[in-house]
């Protein structure tokens, strides 16, 4: 059986870790990177997340560059063709479609970079990043520091009472903590 053709060599890069670890400042990196070595590059967010700015992806440090927020996966698609390197950030938002569509920018050559939560409030694993970290050529975790005991931080703890998986905030909301807090706190839930 000959090969139908061969497949270019794109691939993809998945940032990830709890909130506050630095996912964005790391993706807004390599994307500057990216425009200092002349590669065309489009940079994506969902278009519900407008904490900091509509049409910016923005660290919590304040690092911004401007992007185009997209309703969902297929729109992003749709606005890559003419991009070598395609950037994503808060792919947790993002529709299960995102993982074909990365595949798919990945196999049409595409460098694609992705950051996002790996897990939710709940410490569960969060839309379609499990999915997108298991087809990625390179997964990197990132870590903050627990706000209550210095250590590693693994969990985005959610301050304020509330069973809605998606809830945008930032440190009103939410603060970085350890998987000893993380499973004190879980273990006085449940009594």
């Amino acid at each position: 059986m000959e090969p139908v053709g061969l497949i270019q060599g794109g691939w993809i890069e998945v940032i990830t870790g709890g909130m506050f670890s630095g996912k964005t400042e790391e993706l807004l990196r390599r994307v500057r990177r990216v425009q200092l070595a002349g590669q065309t590059v489009r940079l994506f967010k969902p278009d519900i997340d407008t904490r900091y700015h509509p049409t910016a992806v923005v660290s919590h440090d304040q690092t911004r560059l401007e992007a185009l927020p997209v309703p969902n996966s297929q729109s992003l698609y749709l606005l890559s063709s003419d991009a070598q390197v395609v950037a994503i950030d808060e792919a947790q938002f993002f529709d299960m479609g995102i993982v074909e569509v990365a595949d798919r920018l990945a196999d049409e050559g595409k460098r694609v970079i992705i950051a996002g939560l790996d897990m939710d409030y709940r410490g569960r694993p969060f839309g379609p990043m499990p999915y997108l970290m298991a087809i990625a050529e390179f997964v990197t975790k990132l870590h903050a520091i627990c706000v209550y005991t210095g250590e590693l931080a693994h969990y985005s703890h959610r301050k304020e009472p509330s069973e809605e998986q998606i809830r945008l905030g930032h440190k009103d909301v939410y603060e970085p903590v350890s998987r000893r807090i993380f499973r004190q706190w879980r273990l006085r839930e449940s009594r």
